[in-house]
């Protein structure tokens, strides 16, 4: 992993804690252009009753309304954690590249578990199971822990902790 590309990553921590800070479940994602340059970011925004207010699926319509197929195709999707599989759905059929993640969907699951909270409404799968075409990478282990960090903070607000 480039430091370039953790930077990315680091501001889709950001933007993660800024989703909690504002009462969202963290999650944080960055589109950056095939020249490296960011071309929109967003953090979860489901607290206000729509549930399908992902970052990388606000990101998914954004780039079909601002970017051409060849720019999409070119494009990484830098996110805090594993496109599900609304998401995953969302990136392939707007035509998106690469996908990098922080945390794996499975990661969260197991947390979830380890904290005897209910799993999401929607299965667990990888990017690759819903989008095989998409090129994935992830999960980066020197944030993971941040990530889990803020995860444990939200489930602990939850809970009244």
């Amino acid at each position: 992993m480039e430091e370039r590309e953790l930077a990315y990553l680091r501001r889709c921590v950001e933007l993660a804690e800024e989703a909690l800070d504002a009462g969202d479940h963290p999650f944080g994602s960055v589109l950056v252009d095939a020249e490296g340059k960011v071309r929109a970011e967003d953090r979860n925004r489901v607290s206000g009753g729509d549930s399908t207010r992902h970052p990388e699926f606000d990101l998914a319509r954004w780039a079909a309304e601002n970017l051409t197929p060849e720019e999409r195709e070119g494009a990484t999707v830098y996110t805090s954690g594993e496109h599900c599989p609304m998401c995953s759905a969302a990136h392939a059929w707007v035509g998106l590249g690469r996908i990098v993640y922080v945390a794996s969907s499975a990661q969260f699951s197991q947390w979830l578990s380890e904290w005897g909270l209910p799993q999401g409404p929607v299965s667990v799968l990888p990017v690759q199971e819903v989008a095989p075409a998409v090129r994935v990478e992830g999960p980066v282990d020197e944030l993971v822990p941040s990530i889990k960090a803020l995860h444990r903070r939200f489930a602990d607000k939850a809970a009244g902790a």
